[in-house]
């Protein structure tokens, strides 16, 4: 009974540690159906539904290859960006805090709140750069509110401490802007700053046109995280257009014809004609035969005979 009872559920994917533990507990004569629900209770599965939970390796091709071999990345990892249309996201952490606290307090909040907002967009790669000395605790001359927040989003791994340490009693800071840069350049992501980074861009003409693409500025309107709508101006991308990596092209608009149903070009008219939109683009003289019932062929041939 035993056997037959291990082979049984073996065949539907059970492991044998299991089994012989549920009819340990239950006893040798116990039904199948109080066996399957103790192997379900105990939190057990069969091996094919844990083969297809597993996540499967995406196969990734590294920018700038023209090669077909491609590495292979799995969904967990973290340099890994899992959308496949959002652009990856680098916030000048300094810069968010002392505009939320009107450059007075950094505010440790208006970090969380850009964060939201992106996460709420769904962007999965979101990378804060904050130097290390914003560890340490808040002074008169320079005031921190809600540092709590910093350590939630470094555990989270969105936040990163730039480097600084204190040489005989003075911080050695280092620069956080290039670190900022550096890393949303590589990530072909968009840097999240008020920031214009012009000596970066005398530094490095790559860069240059990099910050001047794909900075994106923003405003706090009663703690609200707000980027405008044309990041480039009234000509550039929207603002979803901006943040994507396949931007959507917006479909046509025609411009109406101002002669109406009026007009003679038929259909060299280079207007919108809603009324043309279910007829065959004919041309005028076709038109007008067609409207007398004229074959086509008779009227070619009375040209043809025009003396």
């Amino acid at each position: 009974v035993h056997q037959s009872k291990l082979d049984f559920f073996c065949k539907l994917g059970y492991g044998k540690q299991d089994i012989c533990k549920v009819l340990e507990n239950l006893g040798q004569e116990a039904l199948e159906d109080d066996v399957l629900k103790e192997l379900i209770r105990m939190g057990s599965k069969p091996q094919a539904l844990e083969s297809q939970a597993q996540p499967f390796p995406l196969k990734l091709v590294a920018r700038g290859s023209c090669s077909a071999t491609s590495g292979l990345k799995r969904l967990g990892d973290d340099e890994s960006d899992s959308s496949d249309y959002l652009r990856p996201i680098v916030i000048d952490g300094s810069n968010v805090a002392m505009s939320h606290g009107n450059k007075e307090v950094f505010s440790c909040w208006g970090i969380q709140l850009a964060v939201d907002w992106f996460r709420e967009r769904g962007h999965t790669y979101i990378k804060v750069f904050v130097p290390l000395w914003r560890k340490e605790p808040p002074r008169q001359d320079n005031p921190i509110a809600d540092q709590h927040i910093l350590e939630e989003l470094e555990k989270q791994s969105i936040l990163v401490y730039t480097p600084s340490r204190k040489v005989k009693g003075k911080r050695v800071v280092c620069y956080d802007d290039r670190y900022i840069v550096k890393v949303a350049y590589e990530k072909d992501g968009v840097i999240v700053s008020n920031d214009h980074y012009r000596d970066l861009q005398n530094e490095n003409p790559e860069w240059k046109w990099f910050i001047e693409q794909r900075l994106l500025m923003y405003s706090f309107v009663s703690n609200r995280f707000m980027p405008p709508d044309d990041p480039l101006g009234r000509r550039g991308p929207t603002l979803s257009n901006f943040l994507s990596k396949k931007p959507v092209l917006p479909e046509p608009k025609w411009q109406p014809c101002p002669y109406g149903k009026k007009c003679t070009y038929g259909n060299k008219c280079k207007f919108y004609h809603p009324e043309r939109l279910h007829q065959a683009q004919l041309s005028v003289a076709d038109e007008l035969r067609a409207k007398i019932k004229v074959p086509v062929s008779l009227g070619k041939e009375k040209c043809n005979r025009w003396p």
